[in-house]
């Protein structure tokens, strides 16, 4: 599983309600789910909520983590190709790809890509931004 790698510093962040023991870490992905609470993304089609600025250690009585919500970051990717300029949404665990027809309304939107990427597996700069 691989994170996401911070290339430019965050400015803006929340904090969402996270369960005591689940572990989290730092870079993953992270979907919004009710009320306020946050899970690392699983699978394609997850509201963003942005991506975990601090490791969450299972079990170690902490109940909320922190999330950048902007910067820019590097992001894997195996769904195929990727040009500069396209949004970008989540793809499974720690996965992005190039958002489909009402992403933005369904707040699947993470970010837009900073280079063109063809191949798969590969890591791409985005611009993170959840609104």
């Amino acid at each position: 599983m691989a994170v996401a790698v911070n290339y430019e510093k965050p400015l803006r962040y929340a904090r969402y309600t996270v369960a005591d023991g689940v572990a989290i870490p730092k870079g993953t992905l992270l979907q919004l789910t009710s009320p306020n609470t946050a899970l690392a993304s699983s699978a394609d089609n997850e509201v963003c909520a942005g991506i975990a600025m601090f490791e969450k250690v299972a079990s170690d009585g902490s109940t909320e983590i922190t999330a950048a919500l902007d910067g820019v970051w590097g992001l894997t990717t195996s769904a195929g190709a990727i040009s500069a300029g396209n949004q970008v949404g989540y793809n499974g665990l720690n996965e992005i790809k190039v958002y489909t027809t009402l992403d933005i309304e369904k707040g699947y939107v993470l970010g837009k890509a900073l280079e063109t990427i063809g191949a798969v597996a590969t890591v791409i700069r985005v611009r993170v931004n959840v609104l």
